[in-house]
């Protein structure tokens, strides 16, 4: 009896702990979809071919590199071209890197020689944004808003094909996701 009790006591407090990390992570929040015209974002960056969950490395290598340089980033983004449902891991292609903040985009020009560089083309985004509270919040997010994203682009008449642009934005604790609005047919 008193072995069930331990048993049963343990479920529990694993239960409870998922619970709560599901619960911190984002796992319960509502995604919310919209189309909002943004953009305009001076991104340096890498080109990345492999395994999406290897994009992160690439992108702290990247801002060290960029702190090196007397510049400080507080957003990543990744910018995935291909569905890993249909492509292999070792294939999938990315973009991968920092947005340079306002101060920063004076020195674009110094930057150039050493790292690639692009604006961010100002247009119709299908959004959404999701909290970031740790690696696990990308992962979660990734469950989460990539399905509800694609729910919105089919129910909406829009192009499922193209990529898909992250953003983790450090200082708002927050992971804003852009897909081209682009309507089928058009």
């Amino acid at each position: 009896m008193k072995t069930v009790k331990i048993i049963v006591g343990l479920i529990i407090a694993i239960t409870v702990i998922l619970v709560l990390a599901i619960a911190n992570y984002g796992g319960f929040t509502n995604v919310n979809v919209q189309v909002k015209e943004e953009g305009g974002e001076k991104l340096v960056y890498e080109k990345f071919m492999g395994s999406y969950d290897k994009t992160g490395s690439v992108a702290q290598k990247l801002q060290y590199q960029l702190e090196k340089e007397n510049v400080v980033t507080f957003k990543g983004f990744g910018i995935y071209y291909d569905n890993p449902r249909f492509v292999k891991k070792d294939s999938l292609h990315s973009d991968v890197g920092c947005i340079l903040e306002n101060a920063d985009t004076s020195k674009t020009f110094w930057l150039k020689g050493k790292f690639n560089i692009k604006t961010c083309p100002v247009k119709k985004y299908i959004t959404a944004e999701f909290p970031l509270k740790g690696k696990m919040s990308i992962m979660v997010g990734v469950l989460k808003v990539y399905p509800a994203l694609m729910k919105f682009v089919k129910d909406n008449n829009y192009d499922e094909k193209g990529p898909i642009m992250e953003i983790y934005d450090m200082p708002n604790h927050k992971i804003l996701y852009r897909k081209e609005a682009v309507k089928i047919g058009k």
